[in-house]
């Protein structure tokens, strides 16, 4: 089916070809706009580039492929190497290889910076800087990009097989109000811009092609004229609230055929022209970036980012000469902003957009992650260290929760719970960590060395014991289960209570007993009693063991049993237990589990409705939980790991996948509940936070 059953196709009559025919239909730009751009970053660009979280990046490997995408992820991802030369992580297939550019983006600010040059590399992208400029806001607020999403009229259906009839693509194009469009000329020359529109900034004409209005702007024109000599060109759009990204490649033309233009039309006034896009490929992923700068609701802090246009004046007065330069300083930058902010609604109303002021830029969210340094790495077994962490500010937890710690692996973004093994209220947190054959998070853990950072996000988990009661505690752990008991043990012994605490510690050697030297120390104390088993030497601990030790404790009756190590192993020391007429309230079990793994999901975007609360869109392979959040719904969540059960909702209607093992009882699996941390959905869903 054609766009809107009005065009079958384009006329090439209304194409332009030349440069002239351009500048007959969109001007030549003023001087001054030429005068805007600098060769290399001024400490005004420096400071955007460590306050953007996210830039869309246009380059060509080494086949000579086009690809757009958005890289970042946090603040300051740009590294400056010097003033004509940054770089940043990749985490994509085709290194850059030649020309390319970036339009940095300030979440909650409409104008871009774009930087011009050429990058090589693979993971590590090394970009060397020819032009630097700041770009108007009229495409951000065209598009509405940092405001909540608009309801979107349900995409028409495309018939044919073509890139655009693909599984998602058209309803992501149809609620996609912007994109980053990279063009190329033919003396190695790149340019990332942006472009906005209300709702649908790219239009689908059939399975093949798409028609983008030109608006006007500045008159600068680059993207049209390095069309008229590179046709190739490649897009990512982006759609609020979602952490999808559509990436199209194809050969672009421009057109002004008036039947093409009409439809464009608001409140009855035309573009000037608008990009034919002969569609090649059209991909929708998820794109890891977006998702680690909370781009929707992390916005930047006003106060604490330089105004772009002021910018924008002091390199124009820099390339105007000092008379100019010395007239610029006197002005106020809150007068240039204001006469701006005057500028964008007369030229936006001018287009036909209802404009009743600009939105307000809005203040930063609160993250609850915590960036912290390590400051001390302990060596407590050859498979086992313990990083001690801080970042000057105490950590209040239970003896016995669990953090999740953070960090970007190879590019990605990779979470794990691990349990405190240090005394609430400290300046410094310990977190033990014994390392998998295999695993990619506790590997890379085993190569961090002081100074290193990453983040902690917590404490989670209901497994800790009370501080303040008088009961006896007995502790039964295997390997590094201990982890958590530490955290208790040291924490009680410091107590002024007079309860007495005992350990039973299954390890399968005496080298791989974690803390063992420490525990030694501690177990002189009277009021705790520290029991060994080494199985390689003494056998399994089976429940016949388990008994004999526990039935020859001298405890009070209402002493309280925490487990923690293997499912197996925790399965037979409750059935010891239980033998000995210990009640099951009296028991604490905290089990391993795995760390998040790809779960079988839908190839193609789903929707999530939340009672009460609105709807977002889940990616291919992504949670519900990351795209609920994104989307600025309510979700409750603590660990993100499927571990401490703070994020777990009932499943109203639809089918998810989820993580197993999780932190769930089979009680709660029986009555619909789910973990929205762990769960990726198979269908459209609808879900119940409040339980």
């Amino acid at each position: 089916m054609s766009w809107e059953n009005k065009v079958a196709e384009p006329n090439a009559a209304y194409r332009l070809r030349t440069a002239g025919e351009i500048e007959a239909v969109v001007g030549r730009p003023p001087s001054m706009i030429m005068l805007k751009q600098v060769g290399a970053l001024d400490e005004g660009c420096v400071s955007v580039l460590a306050r953007s979280p996210i830039a869309g990046f246009g380059h060509r490997d080494a086949a000579g492929t086009s690809r757009t995408t958005f890289v970042g992820g946090k603040p300051g991802f740009a590294r400056v190497l010097s003033p004509t030369r940054i770089s940043f992580p990749l985490n994509e297939p085709g290194a850059p290889d030649g020309p390319a550019s970036l339009l940095f983006l300030l979440p909650g600010v409409g104008e871009t910076l774009r930087v011009n040059g050429s990058a090589s590399g693979d993971a590590e992208v090394v970009f060397d800087i020819e032009e630097v400029y700041v770009h108007c806001a009229q495409a951000v607020l065209r598009s509405g990009l940092w405001q909540p999403p608009s309801p979107a009229e349900p995409a028409v259906a495309v018939d044919g097989d073509g890139p655009l009839a693909l599984p998602g693509v058209a309803d992501f194009l149809a609620t996609a109000p912007f994109l980053a469009l990279s063009t190329w000329d033919s003396s190695g020359g790149s340019d990332t811009s942006p472009r906005g529109d209300q709702q649908a900034v790219a239009r689908i004409i059939d399975d093949r092609t798409l028609v983008i209005a030109d608006r006007k702007g500045n008159k600068r024109t680059d993207t049209l004229h390095n069309l008229l000599e590179d046709d190739r060109l490649s897009l990512a759009a982006l759609v609020p609230g979602r952490t999808g990204v559509l990436h199209v490649r194809g050969r672009g033309t421009i057109t002004v055929d008036p039947a093409l233009l009409e439809p464009l039309s608001l409140r009855g006034m035309p573009p000037h022209a608008a990009l034919l896009v002969d569609v090649e490929s059209a991909e929708l992923t998820t794109n890891d970036a977006i998702t680690q700068a909370r781009l929707w609701t992390a916005h930047v802090d006003p106060g604490e980012v330089p105004d772009l246009m002021a910018l924008a004046g002091e390199h124009l007065a820099a390339n105007s000469g000092s008379r100019l330069a010395g007239v610029a300083r006197l002005v106020p930058a809150r007068w240039v902003r204001a006469l701006m902010n005057l500028a964008y609604r007369w030229g936006l109303r001018k287009e036909g957009y209802d404009v009743a002021g600009l939105p307000p830029r809005p203040t930063a969210s609160e993250d609850p992650l915590r960036e912290v340094q390590v400051v001390e790495v302990r060596r407590e077994t050859p498979s086992v260290v313990t990083l001690v962490l801080e970042d000057g500010k105490a950590f209040d937890f239970r003896p016995g929760q669990f953090f999740t710690l953070v960090t970007d692996i190879d590019g990605r973004r990779v979470r794990r719970p691990y349990s405190a093994s240090s005394v609430p209220g400290a300046p410094r947190l310990e977190i033990t960590v014994k390392r998998v054959e295999g695993g990619r998070f506790s590997g890379h853990v085993h190569q961090l060395a002081v100074g290193d950072r990453l983040f902690v996000r917590g404490p989670s988990g209901a497994f800790h014991v009370d501080q303040q009661a008088g009961h006896d505690v007995v502790l039964i752990a295997a390997g590094s289960g201990v982890t958590p008991m530490m955290s208790m043990i040291r924490t009680l012994l410091a107590s002024s209570t007079d309860r007495r605490i005992a350990l039973l510690y299954s390890n399968r050697t005496v080298d791989e007993t974690i803390f063992a030297a420490e525990l030694a120390r501690l177990a002189e104390h009277d009021r705790l009693s520290v029991t060994h088993v080494v199985t390689s030497r003494d056998g399994r601990l089976d429940g016949a063991a388990v008994r004999r030790w526990a039935g020859g404790l001298a405890l009070s009756a209402d002493a309280r049993y925490y487990l923690c190590g293997p499912e197996s192993l925790m399965d037979t020391v409750r059935e010891a237990l239980e033998s000995l007429g210990v009640q099951d309230d009296r028991v604490h079990a905290e089990r391993y589990t795995s760390g998040p793994v790809a779960m079988a999901g839908s190839a193609s975007p789903q929707r999530m409705l939340v009672e009460g609360s609105g709807s977002a869109v889940v990616e291919p392979g992504q949670t519900l939980l990351d795209a609920g959040l994104a989307a600025g719904l309510p979700m409750p969540y603590s660990c993100t790991v499927g571990s401490c059960g703070e994020c777990v909702v009932k499943l109203l209607a639809g089918k998810v996948s989820q993580q197993e093992p999780n932190c769930l009882t089979t009680q709660q699996k029986a009555a619909g509940q789910i973990l929205t941390c762990t769960s990726v959905p198979m269908t459209d869903v609808t879900l119940s936070v409040d339980l």
